[in-house]
Parts: structure tokens; C-alpha cells; sequence
């Protein structure tokens, strides 16, 4: 499984890289806001951070444009300021024919703020590179989540669609390891959701039981 960093601030993502060696990344309004900086020049930085890599950064159309055409254009010109990046449409109909005129111009694309499997299937059959498949809101909504996820996966191997499922708005541990087990191609979540997952209580408190056993032992 891979593990996406969902974020745009600059010192995060060269911490993950650093620390985790984190796959790719992923943006969006909210967290291009929270960067503080220009949205054109918040890409452009992160795209400085992943040239000549293969990790791939999800940049995100303007979520005002929801025709065809200027979904069309908006994401054609995002295309071209970095080899890195899959471009990011909402979940629309417009979208789907807009992945697919893209798949044929070499132009990847990641339909986001997919909240049923239905939508995850129109998502696959347009030729998106990624689907992603929000857990967090639904789950604070009420929402049982593990099945949403795995008819998702089904769904992608059933039919051999190439399209990888990004599950999105992780919250916890438990739910990147949900997403790993029912199959899923990645994850996508912020910093601290990957610093607590990772580590442990019981973990520290065997680093200090042992380094007391290490202290009164002689070392030759």
C-alpha cells in the first residue's frame, strides 16, 4: 500500500519525504488556505519537492468551475506546470467526461469528494488514474465506512479497471489499516494521523524497561 501525505505546507511534506518517504501527495483548498501562500505558488514549491521522483501531487481545479469546458481548461493548465501532477475534479457529472478527454491527451486525473460506490464506479469507467473514496466525513456522519471501501475494491477487480483507489479523509490507525486490508491502493491523511498511527504507548514503555535492563548490565 502507499502512503499519500494530504497536505501543502512545505515543511510537512519535506518532513514526510524525509521520515516516511511518503508516495505522493495530496491538496485542496483547505489546505493550500492553510499554507498561507498563493495557490499558483504553493504547487509550483511542492512540485520543487518531487521533481524527478515518480511520487505524484494531486492539485485540485477551482471547485467554482463545474462545466465541462472550464474544468477542461483549468486543468489543462495545471497539467503543464509539473510532470508530477494528477489533476483533482470534483465529483460530477461534467467531470467524468472531462477525465476521459484528458486520459486521451496523457493527462492524469484524480476524481475526488466520492462519497458512494456507485459514483466510484463512473469514476473507473471515465479513465480516472485515481478514485477517491472519503472516509472521515461519512464516518463522522454516522456512516459505516469498512463496506464503503470494500465494495469500492470489489468494484475496481471485478471488472479489471486500472484506475487506483486513494482512500480519503483518513482520521486514525484503525483506518489506514481498514483501507489496507479490504485491498485499497493507498491512503491519503495528514501528518499527525501517520505520526500517531505509527507509534505506540506500550512501544516507549519497552524502551524504558529495557533501558533500565541495559543500565545495570556491563557492556564487556
Amino acid at each position: 500500500m502507499k502512503l499519500f501525505l494530504d497536505s501543502a505546507k512545505e515543511d510537512e511534506i519535506s518532513y514526510a519525504l524525509d521520515a516516511f518517504d511518503i508516495d505522493g501527495i495530496t491538496t485542496n483548498p483547505r489546505h493550500v488556505q492553510s499554507a498561507g501562500k498563493p495557490f499558483m505558488t504553493v504547487i509550483r514549491n511542492i512540485a520543487k519537492l518531487v521533481e524527478g521522483t515518480e511520487k505524484t501531487v494531486s492539485v485540485e481545479v477551482n471547485p467554482h468551475f463545474v462545466t465541462y469546458q472550464d474544468m477542461l481548461t483549468e486543468a489543462e493548465k495545471l497539467a503543464a506546470i509539473s510532470p508530477n501532477f494528477v489533476i483533482k475534479l470534483q465529483c460530477i457529472e461534467p467531470a467524468f467526461k472531462v477525465a476521459r478527454t484528458l486520459a486521451q491527451k496523457n493527462i492524469r486525473t484524480n476524481i475526488t469528494l466520492v462519497f458512494s460506490a456507485a459514483q466510484a464506479l463512473m469514476a473507473m469507467k471515465s479513465g480516472a488514474f485515481f478514485v477517491s473514496p472519503f472516509i472521515g466525513w461519512k464516518e463522522t456522519n454516522g456512516e459505516e465506512v469498512r463496506s464503503f471501501i470494500d465494495d469500492v475494491v470489489a468494484i475496481r477487480d471485478n471488472y479489471g479497471f486500472t484506475t487506483e483507489i486513494i482512500v480519503a479523509a483518513v482520521r486514525n490507525g484503525r483506518q489506514i489499516v481498514d483501507s489496507a486490508v479490504s485491498g485499497a491502493d493507498i491512503v491519503t491523511a495528514g501528518l499527525s494521523v501517520y505520526q500517531e498511527a505509527f507509534d505506540h504507548p506500550y512501544t516507549h514503555d519497552g524502551i524504558r524497561r529495557f533501558s533500565n535492563f541495559w543500565d545495570q548490565s556491563l557492556y564487556e
